[in-house]
């Protein structure tokens, strides 16, 4: 890739992440007093000035992680360390120098890159001997900068955009390429310990994010663009979630926040299912939240392989899931193995497909015709002595398709005909595995008294069928 990168290196809690927020100008990482928050690498494509450059956050340096994943993330960070054509090292202004922050210098003493020291948590309070201590860990340009105080954002651009490698022919095409919309944003949620990093590391085909067996080792959203038939798409890999009652601390709780609005920030999601374990609260709750925001969305059902080996069928796990998701039954199944990369390319496609019905748009004389159908198999019963009444239908928007209902009085419609036109609706238009939001407006006065200015293909109302 000719995009620079430039990693962002440092002992934990010298404000690592707050610096790669506050230089993307979002929260895209968790921050938090934590030693050790940060695991995995992540990453957010700048553009400043003429140049394009991705900036990479990673996890401190020379601590014993709790869950034992220092190994893990160590390779993260020499991952970055690798890939960075520039390194940013951060320490603590207000600390000072510390034996950790010497540890940190050693080790990049000896790789052969462009540096950067960035002296953070500085305040009005810092003189020139405190700053001049740290001069003395690394050969090379030193920025002093405040995230809380907003200070020397500016400059430390600029340093940054000084030392970035000379701009190659194709950095702007990339970088423009890569800063365009997606074609699709898939969110990759479930509770912990599904395969979901697994799976992004399948689709990524590299240690894109740690996978562990232990509970909750992702904590941060994780978008991982990836080219599907010339065809770009975000894979958004998400915190495990856990019971809210269960949530032991903050970080688990920007989990729980992070994988809600990876959902509502998606075009189609995933949710993850164990195959050898049956479904749970948290589960439900996703679905809810899937449903709320009437979000595509699909099951898959990973570790295929080992139910399979248990004797069961796809049948049977599909008619369990449509027993527990009932609201939700359009839905469409998928039956992966992460581990290895067993029908990962198919589960992108059947998003694809699912993708596109959530972007159709259906004539509106053809809507009619299968709405006039479904009225004379079913009319709408009588409510409080009156007679439901529909006019005309309209497909007024997509994502999802979301059709009005003009009519006498929407009160008149009791859910469980609405329930029956939904299913009509999804069967006889190509909505089939998309939910489908519906309307019941009544009709007003001027539509009355101006019949002609009716949606095109509307050729009669329903009501004299």
């Amino acid at each position: 890739m000719s995009i620079p990168k430039v990693a962002i290196v440092g002992r934990p809690n010298v404000g690592k992440s707050s610096l790669f927020n506050w230089l993307a100008r979002k929260m895209i990482a968790v921050v938090d007093g934590t030693a050790g928050t940060t695991r995995d690498r992540m990453r957010h494509l700048l553009h400043e000035e003429d140049r394009y450059f991705e900036l990479i956050d990673t996890g401190g340096m020379g601590i014993d992680d709790s869950d034992d994943l220092t190994s893990d993330i160590e390779n993260q960070i020499n991952m970055g360390l690798h890939e960075a054509d520039l390194i940013v090292f951060v320490v603590d202004g207000k600390a000072g120098p510390v034996p950790l922050d010497i540890h940190v210098a050693n080790r990049l003493r000896h790789i052969d890159k462009p540096k950067l020291l960035v002296v953070n948590k500085c305040d009005s309070s810092q003189t020139a001997d405190d700053i001049a201590e740290f001069y003395k860990l690394a050969n090379c340009k030193l920025i002093t900068t405040s995230v809380k105080g907003n200070h020397n954002r500016h400059g430390l651009m600029a340093a940054v955009l000084e030392l970035l490698p000379p701009i190659s022919d194709k950095e702007s095409a990339d970088g423009a390429d890569q800063a365009a919309e997606p074609e699709m944003k898939l969110a990759i949620v479930g509770r912990r310990n599904v395969g979901k990093s697994t799976f992004i590391n399948a689709l990524a085909e590299e240690d894109r994010v740690i996978v562990s067996e232990v509970a909750g080792t992702t904590r941060d959203s994780i978008d991982l663009r990836i080219d599907v038939d010339g065809k770009t798409i975000i894979a958004i890999d998400t915190p495990g979630v856990r019971k809210k009652k269960s949530l032991a601390n903050d970080i688990e709780f920007y989990g729980l926040v992070r994988a809600q609005r990876s959902i509502r920030r998606a075009d189609v999601v995933l949710i993850f299912f164990d195959s050898q374990k049956t479904v749970s609260r948290v589960d439900k709750q996703l679905v809810e939240e899937v449903l709320t925001h009437y979000k595509p969305c699909i099951f898959v059902v990973n570790k295929w392989d080992e139910a399979t080996e248990a004797g069961m069928t796809i049948e049977s796990w599909g008619d369990y899931l449509l027993k527990e998701f009932a609201s939700i039954r359009h839905a469409p199944v998928a039956f992966v193995t992460a581990i290895e990369n067993r029908n990962t390319r198919k589960l992108i496609n059947l998003a694809q497909t699912v993708f596109k019905q959530s972007m159709a748009r259906v004539g509106t004389g053809k809507l009619n015709r299968i709405l006039r159908g479904a009225i004379l198999k079913n009319r709408p019963p009588m409510r409080k002595s009156r007679i439901p009444k529909i006019y005309y239908a309209v497909q007024v928007a997509i994502q999802p398709p979301t059709i009005v209902l003009k009519c006498n009085d929407p009160t008149l419609f009791d859910n469980s005909w609405k329930r029956y036109l939904l299913g009509v609706l999804q069967e006889e238009l190509p909505f089939a595995e998309v939910p489908i939001k519906l309307y019941m407006r009544a009709k007003t006065t001027e539509e009355e008294r101006f019949p002609n200015r009716l949606p095109a293909g509307v050729e009669e109302t329903v009501e004299n069928i």
